[in-house]
């Protein structure tokens, strides 16, 4: 394996009656952590997986561009829907990702679930919403997000009605 770049954050911290000192110039006092958090709207979209990456990253670009090295969190505030990094390339992908998460989660009248009161689309997406999980973790690296070529994030719809979903996207890093 071969890293093409890395991100070193080199914090020399002295340590004198439990109060932390930061040596004279080190890279923390040009590098100070920050933070940045936004909420992503996406628009409603019809079942399946769903390639958002260019979505999120035209929202977040801004306070992205400001990083050096960190981690953005994305965080799905929806128990009926996912995220995912998977292949952005060849939709065939998605298209079979549905089409397995069908046949493993059963739906409609012969399915087992006692949670029907939202409809029979409910409870299975509430299960495969759980499969997927709701959040990421991506590396940053010199204002973008390190992920491989052929990497993009999905946002997975399990419910029949298509619905607005709300990504909270949290960056950390110098």
């Amino acid at each position: 394996m071969q890293a093409s770049s890395f991100c070193v954050a080199k914090v020399p911290v002295g340590v004198r009656a439990q109060h932390p000192t930061v040596k004279k110039n080190s890279m923390a006092e040009s590098t100070a952590p920050k933070w940045a958090q936004k909420t992503v709207s996406l628009p409603p979209l019809r079942r399946g997986c769903h390639l958002v990456t260019s979505k999120i990253v035209k929202e977040i670009e801004q306070d992205l561009s400001g990083f050096k090295c960190g981690l953005a969190h994305l965080f799905l505030q929806h128990t009926s829907a996912s995220l995912t990094i998977n292949e952005n390339y060849d939709s065939d992908v998605r298209d079979d990702t549905e089409t397995f998460l069908n046949r493993i989660v059963p739906e409609g009248s012969s399915a087992p679930w006692k949670h029907t009161l939202e409809g029979p689309d409910d409870m299975p997406a509430h299960i495969k919403s759980s499969m997927f999980g709701c959040a990421l973790t991506i590396p940053i690296t010199n204002g973008k997000l390190n992920m491989g070529t052929w990497q993009g994030i999905w946002l997975c719809e399990h419910r029949d009605q298509p619905t607005s979903r709300r990504v909270v996207v949290t960056l950390n890093g110098i």
